[in-house]
């Protein structure tokens, strides 16, 4: 736990069938929005984790912010951002996001961070504080917040919901076979749990608050393996949720075991939608946040 976890990739890499090919884009809004992130000593997970679909997000000038800085605390076998020990929170970051997204003047947006063990709640009050930050620069602005498990501290879960986001998010990334290969410091039970009680609270409340959740295939998983885990998201009244292609960000993480085609993503959104999701983004390139405002607003 204390080290990174080693990943040893002894298969070839696949080469990358034709439905994932990305056409890239005019460099020109994303280097002004680069910039701006530069500027206020942001991090977005477009970039940390080597988003496949940067050039078409940050081209209608959208990006996912990423809190509590570019370290994490957990040596998920598939994810590019850096592992080991975090610095401090910086105190000014909820402030600049706010900023960040009056600059831009989004309509939707997207906060997630990495996982920050090392804190007390997990961040929970930083995240808080930037959801409030956020709303009060930007009234009109729709917010969803793909959080991470906060060791499964109902309290650090509360104090987010406090702050009142309009979707909350927290992916559960993969079957519940896959976690000791795929999420080591992670349990899929307390994933689901935490997914449960943010849509008991919700319920509750009658605040109108979406939950979701999402996972990547291609990492060694059955088809209906993931039709179980659909249930499971639906048991715990999840309203959406995404799936999408497992892509290796570099050769020390996880391989593909195997690129899955269109059609299958095709049939799990028609099974999903029939289970009574309100919305399933299903497609080879399909992100967490991608098209997120879409799937909020279909929702």
């Amino acid at each position: 736990m204390g080290r990174e976890l080693q990943v040893l990739n002894t298969k070839p890499r696949q080469p990358k069938p034709e439905w994932l090919r990305i056409r890239l884009g005019d460099p020109t809004n994303q280097n002004h929005l680069l910039n701006l992130i530069q500027g206020l000593n942001l991090h977005t997970v477009c970039q940390e984790a080597r988003c496949p679909n940067i050039f078409e997000c940050w081209a209608n000038r959208t990006a996912t912010f990423m809190l509590g800085g570019d370290i994490c605390t957990r040596h998920c076998g598939f994810c590019a951002v850096g592992k080991g020990a975090p610095g401090g929170l910086d105190p000014d970051e909820p402030r600049h996001v706010a900023e960040a997204v009056r600059h831009l003047n989004l309509a939707h947006t997207v906060i997630t961070s990495v996982n920050r063990d090392d804190l007390p709640d997990g961040g929970a009050g930083h995240w808080a504080e930037t959801i409030r930050q956020v709303r009060a620069l930007n009234p009109e602005c729709k917010l969803e917040v793909l959080i991470p498990d906060f060791n499964g501290d109902e309290e650090a879960l509360k104090t987010v919901l406090d702050a009142e986001p309009d979707v909350l998010n927290h992916n559960t990334e993969t079957i519940a076979r896959l976690y000791r290969r795929v999420r080591p410091d992670a349990d899929y039970q307390q994933s689901l749990t935490l997914l449960r009680r943010a849509a008991e609270r919700r319920d509750r409340e009658q605040r109108g608050m979406l939950t979701k959740s999402g996972i990547m295939v291609g990492l060694g998983e059955e088809f209906d393996e993931v039709v179980e885990l659909m249930k499971d998201l639906r048991t715990v009244s999840c309203d959406i949720m995404t799936i999408g292609q497992y892509l290796q960000p570099h050769a020390r993480r996880l391989p593909v075991e195997r690129y899955v085609t269109p059609e299958e993503f095709d049939r799990w959104r028609d099974i999903g939608m029939n289970m009574g999701f309100k919305h399933v983004q299903s497609s080879p390139l399909t992100r967490s946040s991608y098209h997120a405002r879409e799937q909020a607003a279909t929702s």
